[in-house]
């Protein structure tokens, strides 16, 4: 059963964000990004209180994704990329992006904090980043 509501164009655009983010990283390095995607339009908390759909999550504005100003996230959505994506809305988890809302590639280590958010861990280049429970208790919760 689907986390969040999407249509086939929601889908479409949930996997070519994905790919776009984390196509280098494999299956698991965009299920993971995709789990951070979900979890924005999940929750009402922090930075997304009105980011309810996957377009809004696309675009939002401050704090929306650098994919989206490169040629490549318009290509079309593989299948293989929207089995991933159909697999993030159904509820699929990863770690170590399970419950997070941010991720970023640095260039060193992975900081502790990011924005005072907890680091959770490090899937190859990227790094994930999950509120305090207090800050954001619903991204916590189960389907």
């Amino acid at each position: 059963m689907a986390v969040v509501k999407a249509s086939s164009s929601d889908v479409d655009m949930l996997a070519r964000l994905m790919r776009a983010e984390a196509e280098g990283e494999g299956e698991i390095g965009m299920l993971a990004a995709g789990n951070v995607m979900i979890n924005r339009v999940r929750v009402r908390c922090l930075d997304f209180g009105g980011v309810n759909t996957i377009p809004a999550m696309v675009y939002q504005s401050p704090g929306g994704f650098e994919a989206t100003q490169k040629s490549y996230f318009y290509q079309r959505a593989r299948e293989r990329d929207r089995r991933l994506a159909r697999r993030v809305i159904d509820g699929e988890r990863t770690r170590p992006a399970d419950f997070s809302l941010w991720f970023f590639r640095p260039d060193g280590s992975c900081p502790a904090q990011w924005w005072g958010q907890w680091n959770t861990g490090r899937y190859k280049a990227h790094c994930f980043y999950q509120p305090i429970p207090a800050d954001c208790e619903e991204v916590f919760s189960t389907f």
